[in-house]
């Protein structure tokens, strides 16, 4: 496995590492057993850093990744989760400073940790960027100080609101999803005001959120129609060709040295393997071409979320 520095946090983390929304069951009904099997995979083959959310199964994948790493030694793995989003509707985003700071000690309690590595406001772009830039920022670093936490992050889809939270206050990580992969490397735009401002890159979703996938995109996914068909068509030719879009996509997604990680969710231990050994092996250029040429009538083009004003 390689490793990447993430930042300017010292955090050496796996190119590859492991996004636990999957332990909450958001893309189907998943065995816990299987669960923490997965996580103990990640672990044995070299992954140490592990995101996670209360929002991810209303808090049933922290409760799973806690019981998966019971009896993991706390220096073997770099612990991420986030504060800030609950539910699913606008009223389940609470970005004050007291809520963010109870569900600090929430989520601990759950992972059955003193610390994590990473606490991370989520979705920003669901909330009042000011407040996030004003108030939530300000109590994350209150539990930094504390000890409940080493570093404060950010995550979201609209690469706006990324930057203008990054631009306006010092942020350690921000956490990017669906905006590098095959369909999509809008991300790289944003990479020099990253590194400008000293911030660690975390990439999540190569596939899309099932775009870039056999099974397909979950009914409740977001793109158009169009980005839709397009990837199931690029789907078909990778299987046509007797290949993996899940394989491409996967090793796609590590090929940006400046992206320190890109987060892979599954609760199947057989899968959890054979992503890593994916990103191992060489990328296949010629079927890569025939890929991105397929989705280039899709490329960069992405789906609103959260406010408005903040897309």
């Amino acid at each position: 496995m390689l490793y990447r520095s993430l930042g300017q946090t010292g955090l050496k983390v796996s190119m590859l590492s492991f996004g636990a929304s999957s332990l909450g069951g958001v893309f189907h009904e998943v065995d816990e057993p299987d669960s923490i099997r997965t996580v103990h995979v990640a672990l044995e083959r070299g992954i140490n850093f592990m995101d996670v959310s209360p929002f991810y199964g209303l808090t049933k994948a922290e409760i799973v990744l806690g019981k998966a790493l019971k009896s993991i030694a706390r220096e073997k793995y770099i612990l991420a989760t986030k504060v800030g989003r609950y539910g699913h509707a606008m009223k389940d985003f609470n970005f004050s400073a007291p809520r963010v700071t109870a569900s600090m000690d929430e989520s601990l309690k759950r992972l059955g940790v003193d610390h994590v590595d990473l606490i991370q406001a989520h979705d920003i772009e669901f909330g009042d960027l000011s407040q996030v830039i004003g108030e939530t920022i300000p109590a994350l670093r209150k539990l930094q100080k504390a000890g409940k936490a080493r570093f404060v992050g950010i995550t979201g889809l609209p690469l706006t609101a990324l930057r203008t939270i990054v631009e306006a206050t010092p942020i350690d990580t921000i956490l990017s999803y669906c905006r590098f992969g095959l369909n999509d490397t809008a991300l790289t735009d944003l990479i020099p005001v990253l590194k400008k401002h000293r911030v660690g890159i975390i990439n999540a979703s190569p596939l899309g959120m099932g775009l870039l996938s056999n099974r397909g995109a979950p009914n409740w996914h977001p793109a158009s129609e169009a980005i839709k068909e397009t990837c199931a068509r690029a789907a078909a030719h990778c299987r046509a060709r007797g290949a993996s879009i899940e394989k491409l996509a996967v090793q796609y997604s590590l090929t940006n040295p400046d992206i320190a990680t890109t987060l892979v969710g599954t609760a199947n231990p057989k899968e959890m393997d054979q992503n890593i050994t994916w990103a191992n092996e060489p990328i296949d250029q010629i079927l890569l071409a025939e890929v991105l040429a397929i989705l280039k009538p899709v490329h960069n083009v992405s789906w609103p979320s959260g406010r408005q004003e903040n897309n």
